[in-house]
């Protein structure tokens, strides 16, 4: 481990990335400040139909499919042009459109591609790519109604570096992220966890409880100590991703539709297409008409947890758990990027935000 110090020890920054070996992980990752999302409803068809999908809740479903590519290219330059420099293509299906999809890596060449896996998508699109996963092939038939799934989604991404397997945890599938991880070892292939986040008004059975959050952490922190080369996490991930409180309620979120600031960051720059290439600022985050008090999404907190480096800059484990995120973060989500070893292997809890701070 980097450095420990206590938490409760404040130190100003410059002594904690005195100590080298945070130092040249904070100028590994610092080089990728520049990125700037937004994200885009590729096409309003999918040919799976999942239990408590987040594309087909809320008005985004309803929105008229645009597939006109010269006026996808007209918006792709205009992002450019106003700071976009990565593109996240996601609901319901991108790979039912990669004619679509290319034009977005031709105008933005960063990116990630949110799929489930049954369709490939052609390797001239040079995006990340995130296969999700449900459990393991009986699951999977159950909730997302797609028999062998898993199976045809490894053939599909076999040797494929762009691709990343993101297993979703629901209250009913933790005993079988083992399995799946052990599969996908076998196949040298690699794994990133997320947690069930609710839409708004599900009341189903893949919510989450105070047990399963427990259960769920455990499991992935005995999946990153048995498979480190498979598994891109870390501690810190867990600790914030399997809180008995959200995202929101622990770090505040920063994309627009809970943060009203124009000013900085998420909330001036992000935008949230929707199939008619249309955005509503006021609806507008990584995973619209989620339950925000309910959000443990890994989308979410790949821009929620970055973006508060400050807060976590306190002291030299606060900050090394910090990085460890954004480290995986960046591992996950940017094509070519290589996860380091992580920093901290045990859990450190946030920090407190100032005006939690300010109200004790």
């Amino acid at each position: 481990m980097a450095g420990q110090t206590t938490s409760g020890t404040s130190l100003k920054f410059a002594d904690i990335i005195a100590d080298p070996v945070i130092r040249e992980r904070w100028e590994k990752v610092r080089q990728y400040f520049f990125l700037r999302e937004s994200t885009y409803d590729m096409t309003n068809r999918c040919n799976i139909r999942c239990e408590g999908c987040y594309y087909y809740n809320g008005e985004k479903q309803f929105a008229k499919e645009n597939s006109n590519e010269e006026e996808w290219r007209q918006l792709m330059v205009a992002e450019k042009e106003r700071g976009i420099t990565f593109a996240v293509l996601a609901g319901a299906e991108p790979s039912l459109v990669s004619r679509l999809c290319r034009i977005c890596y031709e105008h933005i060449p960063l990116g990630a591609i949110a799929t489930n896996g049954l369709k490939p998508i052609p390797l001239d699109i040079d995006y990340r790519i995130h296969i999700s996963v449900w459990g393991n092939d009986r699951t999977s038939k159950e909730i997302r109604k797609a028999g062998d799934m898993l199976v045809r989604q490894m053939d599909n991404y076999r040797d494929d570096p762009r691709s990343i397997f993101v297993y979703t945890f629901t209250p009913h599938n933790i005993d079988e992220a083992r399995q799946v991880t052990e599969r996908l070892a076998d196949r040298g292939q690699q794994i990133t966890f997320n947690m069930f986040s609710a839409p708004v008004g599900y009341e189903g059975p893949l919510r989450h409880t105070s047990e399963s959050l427990l259960r769920t952490g455990e499991m992935m922190a005995g999946l990153l100590a048995d498979y480190p080369r498979t598994v891109l996490f870390s501690h810190y991930n867990i600790v914030a991703h399997t809180s008995g409180t959200g995202l929101h309620d622990l770090f505040s979120c920063t994309y627009p539709r809970m943060n009203p600031s124009t000013a900085i960051g998420l909330g001036r720059s992000f935008r949230q297409y929707r199939t008619d290439l249309k955005w509503d600022r006021d609806a507008a985050c990584c995973v619209p008409d989620t339950d925000c008090d309910d959000c443990r999404h890994y989308a979410a907190g790949s821009a929620v947890v970055t973006a508060r480096m400050y807060r976590h800059a306190v002291n030299r484990e606060t900050f090394s758990a910090w990085l460890d995120y954004v480290d995986t973060y960046l591992a996950v989500w940017v094509r070519g990027y290589k996860k380091g070893v992580n920093l901290i292997d045990y859990p450190v809890q946030p920090p407190e935000s100032q005006e939690t701070q300010k109200s004790l």
